[in-house]
């Protein structure tokens, strides 16, 4: 007969056992590389440079960013370029939290953004920057491209490394490293590793091949990471010549230059740029900080031939370069010390800017650059070639502003005046224009002339607007055309 012990005890450790399942917890998997992963969702207002005094055009779109350490996610710039709104969404969650850009660097595409509330976040890893892969190396792409909701991972292989254009900024050219592996929309702004390790950023994709991608290699990603270090991104150094190459053997026999190979013609040295009184038009560049350049301006860094300015990419304002260049048969050493130059940007395309315009009678006047380039195409040859040679031939001297008539708004008293439209202006009222300010504060003039005449570059007659018509015809024209503001100067 079984004892009243033998009878409970089977109950007890049961109930015992229930009790311990209860309270477990199955231990969480360990994070890993994937999920320091993110997905970067985006509101973008884009500026009207047609119709500057709108507010432009809302849209949105989403990419990819990596955690590369506490609270800073690195990303492309064009990711979150003129956003209203940023919105990062961690693996395997549905929670959106709210972000913001902490520094962006249009010129080489990168951006680091940071999280309002990083504690969600705080217990993924930190990816480690690595060095160049290898050309054959297989390398993988992760991110959030278009066809899906969830993480994706593509393979490539490295197929060529080389210095070329930035389509972002339309106006830069940095290493990039190629890869067999497409990198589609959504893919931007994420992580290219090997071995566990970051070698890149995706950026962008090439549409004339099938299965290309690009991806920013860490010799850009590692600099602009310094860069930011003293709290604010001080963009990109430039020598501020153009070179020619010298293949031509009765070039190189002019320039009493051996048939080598060796050497690059400066035709052009930038008034003013890092370059000037430094060197000279006509002379041949042979070394750059002790790397020999060849006839095609590339040199050999770590075994690849690379453009020459990579060895300007990696300084930054105040760093040195030295020089060995023929002058008039003679080898001479040279010394450059690299500055800030932003009148060169007006050859790139702006971001995070509000157009700036000057409404009067039913003219529209703005400044000339990429943007407003971009938007009208305009086709006056003089301002094509005032465009074209602003920087080259130290235009930027005299005019801070390349001041241009976009628009005529149809009104009585701006009939005939339309084919002014797409000229540069010389001249108001007697006063030559250095920049949209001074044109806006000379025709708002408290006592202006009888008549306002207006000279453009190019044309033979001006354009002439009697200033007793101008009050009413501003409050006219503007109530007509849905302008609440005359002018947007800063």
């Amino acid at each position: 007969m079984r004892s009243i012990t033998q009878l409970i005890l089977p109950f007890l450790l049961g109930s015992l056992a229930s009790a311990q399942l209860k309270d477990f917890k199955p231990l969480a998997p360990k994070p890993t590389l994937y999920d320091s992963v993110v997905k970067i969702e985006i509101a973008t207002q884009t500026p009207d440079y047609r119709t500057p005094w709108n507010s432009g055009r809302f849209s949105g779109g989403t990419g990819t960013g990596f955690i590369i350490g506490p609270n800073q996610i690195l990303t492309n710039a064009h990711v979150v370029s003129d956003n209203r709104r940023v919105l990062v969404t961690r693996r395997g969650s549905s929670q959106k939290h709210v972000a913001s850009v902490k520094h962006i660097a249009h010129d080489c595409d990168l951006a680091l953004v940071e999280l309002q509330d990083f504690s969600p976040f705080q217990d993924l890893p930190i990816l480690e920057i690595g060095g160049m892969p290898e050309l054959e190396s297989r390398v993988s792409a992760i991110g959030y491209p278009v066809g899906g909701e969830r993480l994706s991972v593509t393979q490539g292989v490295v197929s060529r490394i080389d210095f070329s254009s930035y389509s972002h900024s339309r106006a830069d050219s940095h290493l990039v490293i190629q890869i067999d592996a497409a990198i589609n929309p959504g893919n931007s702004g994420g992580p290219v590793v090997q071995d566990g390790k970051v070698v890149g950023v995706a950026f962008q994709g090439n549409t004339q091949a099938d299965n290309v991608g690009y991806i920013i290699p860490t010799p850009v990603v590692n600099r602009f990471l310094k860069d930011i270090e003293d709290g604010t991104y001080d963009h990109y150094m430039d020598i501020g010549i153009s070179p020619f190459p010298l293949f031509n053997p009765a070039m190189r026999q002019a320039y009493n230059m051996p048939a080598n190979g060796k050497g690059v013609l400066v035709v052009n040295v930038v008034p003013e740029g890092p370059a000037d009184q430094v060197l000279e038009r006509g002379d041949v560049l042979l070394t750059i900080d002790g790397n020999e350049i060849d006839s095609a301006g590339n040199i050999r860094i770590g075994g690849e031939f690379v453009d020459m300015n990579e060895i300007v990419e990696r300084k930054f304002a105040g760093d040195k370069v030295a020089l060995t260049v023929l002058r008039n048969g003679e080898q001479l050493d040279k010394e450059i010390t690299l500055k800030a130059f932003p009148f060169s940007r007006i050859y790139a395309i702006q971001y995070e800017q509000t157009p700036r315009y000057s409404f009067f009678s039913g003219l529209v006047f703005q400044p000339l650059d990429l943007n407003l380039f971009a938007t009208f195409n305009f086709d006056n040859r003089r301002l094509r070639q005032l465009f074209a040679d602003y920087v080259s031939e130290g235009h930027f001297r005299e005019l801070e502003d390349i001041v241009v008539l976009t628009r005529v708004e149809n009104d009585r008293l701006t009939t005939h005046m339309g084919k002014f439209a797409g000229m540069v202006v010389e001249e108001v009222d007697g006063v030559k224009i250095k920049n949209l300010r001074q044109l806006h504060e000379t025709l708002n003039a408290e006592n202006p002339p009888e008549f306002h005449v207006i000279k453009f570059n190019g044309a033979s007659i001006p354009l002439i607007i009697p200033s007793s018509e101008v009050p009413s015809a501003q409050k006219r024209i503007m109530s007509q055309v849905g302008i609440t503001k005359a002018a947007q100067l800063d």
